[in-house]
């Protein structure tokens, strides 16, 4: 006999309306894109052309992300009947891919110029209008963060990731191009947006290695079996016990399940009660938890003494007799 239990925890009201974050983050690389562009023009620099291509690459990753978010929050329906969470990989997948394009063309255009140097000019202005636009993304960049792990939202926390990321390569090219101004070496220019590209690339690395890695339903985090773990072990007695624990992660949500133990001789409220305890605990200890139990008598229990505590991993196989 199956219980299943699919909720709507309290903090996913607010995620229906995490689309203004990435209207954020739209107007936070539209702005950063007019400044950067202004401050390249200016001064001819490639490592600030570098740095304007980046806020490029954010004004697409923001659009895409206001897509999967969109997508992310329609409810559960009969052809998708765990929701549609998983949206949120594509999204952060797609920014990764378009993250190694830009890296590549940075990275070409700034041999280039390393070949073919040229002087630059405004710097100083130009390197003060750089630092308002790096200004915004920090900001911008911390909210969507904060945002992103308060609702477990890949989408926004790979968003807002980039966005530090890019304050960070803003950073290195504001000092590279100020070097160049005191020193007088214009191909430093060039070495500075070939880093920034190599950077970049990084950064599209491990944003693609993420998605993939949510996509393959990968088990919950070590620190949230232990917690599940604990849960169980405080619901275990003489006469109830629980095995075969199994785990997954789409998106914000958290799919959890597992087997239950009770005597034979048990009446079926009595048996139900007990799940419905196990289950409620397990999604108190988890936000965004989709619990699922098996209920068994213990005739088809587990060897004696093997514990939810000790299975830490299910395997899908059935229990040892």
């Amino acid at each position: 006999m199956n219980a299943v239990a699919s909720h709507e925890t309290a903090t996913d009201q607010p995620r229906r309306s995490l689309t203004a974050f990435a209207w954020l983050s739209v107007a936070a690389a539209v702005v950063t894109i007019a400044l950067k562009t202004g401050a390249w023009l200016m001064t001819g620099s490639i490592g600030l052309l570098s740095d304007a291509a980046e806020s490029g690459v954010n004004l697409v990753a923001a659009c895409v992300a206001l897509i999967a978010l969109r997508v992310a929050a329609r409810p559960p329906d009969e052809d998708h009947h765990f929701g549609h969470a998983k949206a949120e990989y594509f999204s952060a997948g797609i920014e990764a891919m378009m993250i190694f394009v830009a890296a590549v063309v940075i990275m070409v255009t700034s041999v280039e110029r390393f070949l073919h140097p040229r002087p630059l000019e405004n710097i100083g202005i130009g390197l003060a209008i750089s630092m308002v636009a790096t200004a915004v993304n920090g900001v911008v960049g911390m909210r969507l963060l904060r945002a992103g792990r308060r609702y477990r939202s890949i989408t926004l926390t790979a968003d807002g990731k980039h966005l530090l990321t890019d304050v960070w390569t803003s950073v290195g090219v504001v000092v590279g191009v100020s070097a160049v101004a005191l020193t007088g070496w214009i191909r430093l220019d060039s070495i500075v947006a070939f880093a920034v590209g190599v950077n970049i690339l990084l950064t599209g690395w491990r944003l693609l290695s993420g998605s993939v890695d949510g996509l393959m339903d990968h088990a919950l985090a070590d620190a949230d079996h232990t917690r599940i773990i604990t849960v169980l072990d405080g619901l275990t007695t003489g006469d109830v016990r629980f095995h075969t624990l199994q785990t997954r992660e789409s998106g914000h949500r958290r799919f959890v399940s597992f087997h239950v133990v009770v005597p034979g001789t048990w009446t079926v409220q009595r048996a139900n009660t007990v799940v419905a305890e196990a289950q409620a605990s397990v999604r108190g200890a988890l936000e965004h938890a989709e619990v699922s139990t098996q209920l068994e008598s213990a005739g088809k229990q587990c060897a004696p003494g093997r514990t939810a505590g000790q299975v830490r991993m299910g395997t899908g196989a059935p229990p040892t007799a």
